[in-house]
């Protein structure tokens, strides 16, 4: 029998706007005595990749225990007891964004939960299937009847409909079903599965606790705040599965190159995670390195970085450039992360109370101002002002990754071209806009070669298409919206590169 999962509903005037599903953050422990405070411990350390929803499901004796809810973890588990007494010894959690399905109906909160063959199965998905469109049309017209928006939820009527006899198997069959970007942890009352794709656009790794106590997370530094031992990243095209065996990796299907997201490394990940054996802090660092070397500032300037994860480039910034490192911004600690927030009213918000100037720091400087991305623009206008305000005499922005041209399909909020700056302006008009000094990038090449993961051949081990337009995948039921919203900018780019040119 399944006891009913509690639902928190605090903090539900949140609103979303687009129908992708996004990059959150996950963990499956099993065999761990105490799972549910083990698992409430590490999704903190994950906090960072979702910050509308969080849940955490636990087997104890053949039983599904749950609580989910909206908002971030010290509110929707605000109560030490609703953590306590999600009694047994594997389970998932997670921190995950919404879309607005699940924010009306909180159907879709995670971990889903479903009743499948005389057993519980619950669920965690994050990322986003760029097919799922057709697949879900496809199961409505066999008479699957859907209750969210989430891929989630259509990995399980997938896995109804597979014809395979074992949970392993429908499993496996389902995932190869898929194109897009995902990461997948199915738990049954006997075994845990964790699963990525084609290209494990997305990390997601496994540790070890003890002899037979696994545990599976997003990022690495879960594993450290619960003393783990770092067992393995997950390989593209492949699965995991563990049970009373052990844990052992398994190809669904013929195993494609490694593509990561270059944001995780840019600015989803923790600095303190490593990602397929590199850095993260490290990379950021490089970044800001090469930045340094690639777009010089004048040489009586101030190096200032735009907390938080901006903070490591403007340090290599500044010491490759050999200019003073101040604190020039101080954050509000308090305030969640702009680039994730879901709509651009709550960007706006959170940038005006989330940023302060140092006054005595940046007064009569010539200020270079390092970010580690540039999207809509809405932080950067803020900041450039509220630093001039401040008596900055100048404003120098230099971006640790390269222009942001094309929209992402894979989990990453920037799937608009309307919101998207470079894809409409040019650098100078960038420049105009952001009333700055100057703006200059890192170029493309420097990215690849500042994150180095080292792959053999032609490969760079990274998924670029918000640099270059390139895919790893297909986009399925996004191509035709892709192709009719492009602006002059992206024709553009396309044209000159097919002449081998470069773009502005």
């Amino acid at each position: 029998m399944t006891r009913r999962f509690s639902i928190s509903t605090q903090n539900s005037q949140i609103s979303v706007t687009n129908d992708q599903n996004h990059v959150g953050g996950m963990v499956g422990v099993w065999n761990v005595q105490n799972a549910s405070q083990i698992i409430h411990t590490m999704l903190y350390a994950l906090q960072h990749r979702g910050q509308d929803s969080c849940g955490i499901t636990t087997v104890n004796q053949h039983e599904l225990l749950g609580y989910r809810g909206v908002g971030l973890l010290n509110e929707v588990f605000d109560d030490r007891d609703k953590v306590e007494c999600l009694l047994g010894d594997s389970g998932m959690g997670c921190v995950s964004s919404l879309d607005p399905v699940e924010l009306r109906t909180l159907r879709g909160l995670q971990p889903l939960i479903f009743q499948h063959e005389n057993q519980n199965i619950s669920l965690i998905h994050s990322g986003n299937i760029t097919n799922a469109k057709s697949l879900r049309q496809g199961l409505e017209r066999q008479g699957a009847v859907f209750h969210s928006n989430s891929d989630g939820e259509l990995l399980f009527h997938l896995m109804r409909h597979s014809g395979q006899a074992s949970i392993e198997g429908q499993f496996k069959a389902a995932l190869k079903q898929f194109t897009g970007a995902f990461n997948v942890i199915l738990m049954t009352n006997e075994q845990l599965f964790a699963a990525v794709d084609q290209h494990s656009i997305h990390p997601l790794v496994v540790g070890k606790l003890a002899e037979s106590s696994y545990v599976i997370v997003s990022e690495t530094c879960a594993l450290d705040v619960i003393g783990a031992d770092f067992q393995a990243d997950t390989l593209p095209g492949h699965y995991w599965i563990i049970d009373r065996e052990g844990a052992r990796q398994v190809a669904y299907q013929a195993s494609d190159s490694l593509a990561i997201e270059s944001f995780e490394f840019i600015y989803y990940s923790r600095p303190d995670s490593q990602i397929h054996g590199v850095n993260v802090h490290r990379a950021r660092k490089n970044m800001g390195i090469r930045l340094a070397y690639e777009c010089p500032a004048p040489k009586d300037s101030i190096v200032v970085g735009i907390p938080n994860s901006s903070l490591s480039a403007a340090m290599g910034y500044a010491e490759a450039s050999g200019l003073p490192y101040e604190m020039g911004l101080i954050k509000n600690q308090y305030i969640g992360r702009t680039f994730i927030a879901p709509t651009q009213d709550e960007r706006e918000s959170k940038v005006r109370t989330k940023l302060s100037a140092v006054k005595g720091i940046v007064q009569d400087q010539s200020v270079v101002l390092i970010d580690d991305s540039l999207v809509r623009g809405t932080t950067m206008t803020y900041i450039v002002k509220l630093l001039k305000e401040a008596g900055a005499r100048e404003v120098h922005v230099r971006i640790a990754c390269p222009p942001i041209l094309f929209p992402n399909y894979y989990g990453v909020n920037t799937n608009d071209n309307k919101e998207l700056m470079a894809a409409n302006f040019s650098i100078e008009a960038m420049r105009q806009i952001l009333a700055c000094d100057s703006l200059n990038f890192l170029s493309l090449e420097g990215l690849v070669e500042s994150i180095g993961l080292g792959q053999e051949g032609q490969e760079t081990g990274l998924n670029l298409n918000s640099f270059d337009g390139v895919y790893p995948t297909p986009l399925s039921d996004y191509q035709a919206a892709f192709e009719a919203a492009l602006t002059d900018r992206q024709i553009q780019y396309f044209k000159e590169r097919n002449e081998g040119h470069g773009c502005e």
